[in-house]
């Protein structure tokens, strides 16, 4: 940082594009990238020819987080922020209203919103769709049950709240996500 004063690092992108500089955060990121250049100067659907090739959704966007949503959300400094969140992320389906939650550590909703905010960036609500996505997405990998249940052991409560919450984080359909894994898994 001091050698480099005037660069912002946006850790938690998977891509980033400034001008004629572009920087990735990995390998499977740095396709991303180069799905994206090929979109750019080819257009979209020969960049969706190579994904589908190459077994990868058509493209991520750049601003797409780089890390789980479990793994950021135990940063919580606070211990009975940390055991809540790991409490809820074993129980999706649970009521994980922020009421509910507020009472499960003795605080008031508009103090567990302000621990969350300021300790994890994100309001209660947020968080649990995060870890209600994760269960989610374990559930599409990991098992052949069908969209409405797994929507309801997620906590989603139908498969058409499963596809939304799906389509707003991941930009993906939750029966694309598991299409993507049943690909990979045959390929290897």
């Amino acid at each position: 940082a001091r050698s480099y004063p005037r660069i912002r690092v946006e850790e938690d992108r998977i891509w980033v594009r400034d001008g004629n500089v572009y920087t990735s955060a990995g390998v499977s990121a740095g396709m991303d990238l180069a799905l994206a250049l090929i979109e750019e100067d080819l257009g979209a659907e020969l960049a969706l020819q190579l994904a589908r090739a190459i077994v990868m959704y058509l493209r991520r966007p750049g601003d797409q987080s780089q890390y789980s949503a479990p793994l950021r959300l135990q940063a919580a400094q606070t211990p009975s922020i940390r055991d809540l969140v790991a409490w809820a992320a074993e129980n999706p389906a649970g009521d994980l209203s922020v009421p509910a939650l507020a009472k499960r550590i003795g605080k008031s909703p508009r103090q567990l919103t302000r621990v969350f905010q300021r300790e994890l960036g994100v309001a209660p609500a947020e968080a649990v769709e995060q870890l209600r996505l994760e269960a989610a997405r374990r559930a599409l990998q990991q098992s052949d049950k069908g969209l409405e249940a797994i929507a309801a052991e997620a906590g989603f409560g139908s498969a058409e709240v499963l596809r939304r919450a799906f389509l707003r984080a991941l930009h993906v359909t939750p029966s694309a996500y598991r299409a993507r894994f049943a690909a990979q898994e045959l390929a290897s």
